[in-house]
């Protein structure tokens, strides 16, 4: 059976996570970094960002 790519699926944010959001978005970093950071996609970090009011460094 395959493995989904994903395991923590709808997983709540915690405030150890959001902190690192945070932090990081101010630093500059962009969003796949955040996302390979926070183990999580980077829709879930662009909707979670977008949330909390966050800009996100683009890659051009």
């Amino acid at each position: 059976m395959k493995k989904d790519r994903f395991e923590r699926h709808k997983q709540p944010w915690r405030q150890d996570e959001l902190a690192k959001l945070h932090d990081l978005a101010r630093k500059g970093k962009s969003q796949r970094e955040i996302a390979k950071a926070l183990t999580r996609t980077e829709e879930s970090v662009r909707d979670r960002a977008r949330s909390d009011g966050l800009a996100i460094a683009k890659l051009h």
